[in-house]
């Protein structure tokens, strides 16, 4: 069995397994500096995992930042049929990519 957790950041939760990169939401962080998430919803190590009520107490998950930028653009088209109107509107979203060190 692998080593996971469950993390919430962003309004969205994660799968950590150390080792794999996410793209998580901006975070207030510098590029390079060892940061550590405490919102942790479950930890899977070997045996039986710890769910958390509803955070797991004293766990944590260990990454790096590695780098921040934008998404691929979105374009949202809304149209209204009896006016022919048309309105466009594209969206990049700002991410922040980590990689997992470990879980403590």
């Amino acid at each position: 069995m692998t080593n996971f957790a469950v993390i919430k950041t962003g309004g969205k939760q994660y799968i950590a397994e150390p080792g794999k990169k996410l793209k998580v939401e901006k975070l207030l962080v510098e590029e390079g500096v060892d940061f550590s998430f405490e919102n942790v919803l479950l930890v899977a190590e070997e045996g039986e995992p710890r769910i958390g009520t509803p955070l797991v107490e004293g766990a944590a998950v260990l990454t790096k930042v590695l780098r921040h930028g934008r998404a691929k653009k979105i374009t949202n088209l809304r149209y209204h049929s009896k006016t022919r109107r048309r309105r466009k509107q594209g969206h990049r979203q700002w991410f922040t990519e980590v990689e997992i060190l470990g879980i403590a």
